[in-house]
């Protein structure tokens, strides 16, 4: 860390990608990941080795506009970067890093000159900052539709022609589940990790807003943290609610059985993204980063913890939702990997989407 390594700093990364060619986030052997690809082109630049800690894991398939990561580099290789140019290090590691990931999505048949990953700005922060532990909350978006297809828009919608969708019934089973509760029905437990979670928002609205026709329904989810496969099981669950299958006192039924030995329906990966991570003011960066680390309880049933006013700045039944009639069993998927190195397993801050 910038205070207390010496001659080092810390760099926030603000990073977007498409997910579909992606195994998800975490760097795996022979597979082609998110924190692969940019910790190659980091450390070809830098040259010197890298280690990038993420705001939130992503699975295959899984999309973000504004996923966060740090590292620490030597400021002496930082500083290198520009070579005789008047840019600063920052703008020149940014100006590399679209070249080299160019040239590598090049390799994978994409358009030429771009790249499906991107890092949108780069810029030192303090040695406290965590990206995923300094984190307030998480913010999703999943994509829903149900007229015609739409060929252009097949690697981020989850197309349903045909079915109809009582999206008034499905934002009255969501909101049963906001607060903070043990969301073990709808997450998939690692080991010393808690799967308490504050779930902020949940609702189902038109995209764009109310009066637009764009014909996609878009789940926000907002929580401070979110559980493996957290997400897509919230929206897999609303999903029967809609159309018809469950009533809507079912997605609360399930959120107080707290197990997963009941119907686990998780929702296909493609139609989600990664929208935003919500930080506290620099400031705060180090102590909601300690907070974060505790392994959270709960004072009784139903009670949520005290918080700081932070600002801003059992086997299961799983299937795989609407639209995918298979029935999965429990298993590690790609992109589903063991935590991501530089990524401690323990605390709340071990979320995926």
């Amino acid at each position: 860390m910038q205070d207390t390594v010496a001659q080092s700093v810390r760099l926030r990364l603000d990073i977007a990608y498409d997910g579909t060619d992606f195994h998800g986030w975490a760097a795996q052997p022979g597979l082609r990941t998110v924190e692969g690809v940019l910790t190659d082109a980091l450390s070809t630049i830098l040259r010197v080795p890298v280690v990038l800690t993420v705001a939130g894991r992503t699975d295959a398939g899984v999309h973000a506009r504004g996923q966060v990561a740090h590292l620490d580099v030597e400021a002496s290789a930082f500083q290198a970067v520009p070579g005789r140019s008047t840019r600063t290090p920052e703008e020149a590691l940014a100006s590399r890093l679209r070249g080299v990931l160019a040239r590598e999505a090049g390799t994978q048949g994409g358009p030429r000159g771009t790249s499906d990953v991107a890092v949108q700005k780069i810029e030192q922060v303090p040695g406290d900052f965590d990206a995923r532990f300094s984190a307030l909350a998480r913010e999703y978006t999943y994509r829903i539709a149900t007229h015609d297809f739409d060929p252009l828009r097949r690697h981020d919608v989850l197309w349903l022609p045909g079915q109809r969708l009582d999206v008034e019934a499905m934002n009255a089973a969501a909101q049963q589940l906001l607060g903070e509760h043990n969301f073990l029905s709808y997450c998939r437990p690692r080991e010393g990790a808690t799967t308490i979670r504050e779930l902020q928002r949940l609702e189902v609205v038109p995209e764009g807003g109310a009066g637009e026709e764009s014909g996609i329904l878009a789940v926000h989810a907002r929580a401070d943290a979110f559980g493996h496969s957290m997400v897509r099981t919230l929206v897999g669950t609303l999903l029967r609610v809609g159309n018809g299958t469950r009533g809507v006192d079912w997605p609360r039924q399930r959120l107080e059985e707290c197990n997963r030995t009941g119907e686990v329906v998780i929702a296909p990966p493609h139609p989600l993204t990664l929208e935003r991570i919500i930080y506290p003011r620099p400031e705060s960066f180090g102590e909601r980063a300690r907070l974060t680390r505790r392994v959270r309880t709960l004072n009784g049933v139903g009670e949520a913890s005290e918080r700081p006013d932070w600002g801003e700045g059992n086997q299961a039944r799983e299937t795989q939702g609407v639209g995918e009639a298979s029935q999965a069993r429990e298993t590690r998927g790609a992109g589903e990997a063991s935590p991501a190195r530089g990524e401690r397993p323990a605390g709340e801050g071990n979320n995926a989407d």
